[in-house]
C-alpha cells in the first residue's frame, strides 16, 4: 500500500488521551501503538503553534456540527512533517460525549506549505505567554505589592527602587518557572505524566508541544535570572546590599526546587515549604528592604499568609500529577499522604493563613483593616469543595481556579487593608 493511501485512525477522550490508534496511524506518524495508547495526547502529532491557535476550534465546530474537516501539517516521530487532511468527529457512549475520532489520509509531499495552517501575530504573543507561564506571575505581583504597602506605611516608598525590585521579582519568577519545566524535563517527569489538566498542572508542556527546544528554554531561564541579577545589583547600589542577600535566597530557592541534586520538589515537602518562603516572607521582606534600606522582622511576618495561600497553589495543582511523578521519584506533598491527604493539608495550610493574618492583626502589626482581605475565603470554602467532588476528575480545574483567585483576591485586599489602614 502506497503511503498516500494510507488511512490513520486514532480516538482520543475528551483530554486528548489516546485511546485507539490503527496500522494506518502507525504508518503516518511513526509511532507505535504500544508508545502511545494511555501515554501520549493527540497534540503530540501537531506542531505547537496549531495546537494552541487551530485545535481547540476545530474540536468546537466537530462538535456543533457533527464533524470537521480541513487541510493541515502534521509530526511524525522523527519530527519531519507532511500534509495532511484530517476529518474530526466527537465520540458518544451513553448520548454523552466521551471524545474525538479523528481521520487522517496523508496529501503529496509538494502540498506542504498550503496545508499548514497561518498562525496569528497574537498566537506567537500567546506562545512567550505559555512558555514563561506569566499567567502565574500574579503569585510574584501580590506580595510586591504588599511589600509596597508596607514601605509606604513606614513613610518610605521610593517609585525608582519599587520598579527595580519589581521587574527583578517577576524575572526572577519566569527564571523559576522555566527552570522547573527544564529540569522536570531532564529528569523525565513531564514525559512520565499523560494525566495533567493545563493550563494548572503538567508544567507547561513547552517542549513536548515543540514551542520551544531545550536549549531555548534554557537561554530564557538564565537570561530572565540575569535581569533579576542586574536588578539586585542596582537596588544593592542605590540603595542596600541587603537587598542581594534576599533576592539570592529566593533565587536558589528556585532553582533547586527542580534543579539536582537538591530537587526540592522531590523531598517530601520541602517543595511547598520552599514555595511558600519565597512567594510569601522572602518577597515581601525583598521590597521592604530594597525601598527603605533596612531589613525588619515584620515584612517577613506579613508576608506569611500569602506564601501559605501560594502554597496551596501548588498543592492543588500537584493532584493530577501525583501518581507519575510517583515513578519518576518526584516525591512532593501530595505523592506522600495521597489526593485525600492533601485535601486536608489543603485545610490545614488555608486555616494557618487566616490564623497567621488575624495573629498579626491582633498584635498590632498589620493594621485591623486589612482583615478585609477574610471576605475573600469563600473562594477557598469553593476550593475545598471541588477538591470533597471531584479529586479525581477534571472538574477540579475549577478548585485550581479558585485557589489562584484566592491568592489573588485576598493579598489584593490585605495590600489595600495595610496600604489605607
Amino acid at each position: 500500500m502506497s503511503s498516500a493511501a494510507v488511512k490513520s485512525v486514532i480516538t482520543c477522550d475528551l483530554e486528548g488521551r489516546i485511546e485507539t490508534y490503527n496500522e494506518g496511524a502507525e504508518q503516518l506518524f511513526g509511532w507505535q501503538a504500544p508508545e502511545v495508547i494511555g501515554k501520549k495526547r493527540v497534540s503530540l502529532f501537531s506542531p505547537g503553534p496549531v495546537v494552541l491557535e487551530h485545535v481547540p476550534r476545530w474540536l468546537t465546530t466537530s462538535v456543533a456540527e457533527g464533524k470537521f474537516e480541513t487541510d493541515t501539517v502534521f509530526v511524525r516521530k522523527d519530527g519531519s512533517e507532511f500534509p495532511a487532511h484530517v476529518r474530526i468527529s466527537p465520540t458518544f457512549k451513553g448520548g454523552a460525549q466521551i471524545g474525538y475520532c479523528g481521520v487522517t489520509e496523508r496529501l503529496p509531499d509538494d502540498q506542504l506549505e498550503r496545508a499548514r495552517p497561518n498562525i496569528s501575530f497574537l498566537t506567537k504573543v500567546f506562545i512567550g505567554l505559555v512558555v514563561t507561564r506569566a499567567p502565574f506571575l500574579t503569585a510574584t505581583l501580590v506580595p510586591v505589592l504588599l511589600g509596597a504597602a508596607l514601605a509606604a506605611q513606614a513613610g518610605a516608598f521610593h517609585g525608582g527602587l519599587f520598579s527595580l525590585a519589581l521587574v527583578g521579582a517577576l524575572a526572577l519568577h519566569v527564571a523559576a518557572n522555566t527552570w522547573n519545566d527544564l529540569f522536570d524535563w531532564r529528569s523525565g517527569t513531564d514525559q512520565a505524566n499523560n494525566d495533567y489538566f493545563l493550563p494548572f498542572s503538567g508544567g507547561s508542556r513547552s517542549i513536548e508541544l515543540g514551542l520551544i527546544s531545550e536549549r531555548g528554554l534554557a537561554i530564557v531561564a538564565w537570561t530572565s535570572a540575569l535581569i533579576a541579577i542586574a536588578c539586585g545589583a542596582a537596588l544593592a547600589f542605590f540603595g542596600t546590599p541587603w537587598v542581594l542577600a534576599v533576592g539570592a535566597a529566593g533565587g536558589l530557592l528556585g532553582f533547586c526546587y527542580t534543579a539536582p541534586p537538591l530537587r526540592l520538589a522531590a523531598r517530601r515537602g520541602l517543595g511547598e515549604l520552599a514555595v511558600a518562603l519565597a512567594f510569601g516572607p522572602l518577597l515581601v521582606l525583598g521590597v521592604v528592604t530594597a525601598i527603605t534600606g533596612a531589613p525588619s522582622l515584620l515584612p517577613a511576618l506579613a508576608g506569611v499568609p500569602l506564601g501559605l495561600l501560594t502554597a496551596n497553589i501548588l498543592l492543588i495543582n500537584e493532584i493530577p500529577d501525583a501518581k507519575s511523578d510517583a515513578v519518576t521519584g518526584k516525591n512532593h506533598l501530595v505523592v506522600t499522604f495521597g489526593a485525600r491527604g492533601a485535601r486536608m493539608l489543603y485545610l490545614v495550610i488555608l486555616l494557618g493563613a487566616v490564623a497567621s493574618h488575624v495573629a498579626l492583626a491582633l498584635a498590632g502589626l498589620v493594621p485591623t483593616l486589612s482583615l478585609v482581605a477574610l471576605v475573600s475565603l469563600p473562594l477557598g470554602a469553593r476550593a475545598l469543595w471541588m477538591l470533597a467532588k471531584h479529586l479525581d476528575d477534571r472538574a477540579l480545574v475549577a478548585g485550581n481556579k479558585a485557589t489562584i483567585n484566592l491568592q489573588l483576591a485576598y493579598g489584593v485586599l490585605l495590600t489595600l487593608g495595610v496600604w489605607l489602614g
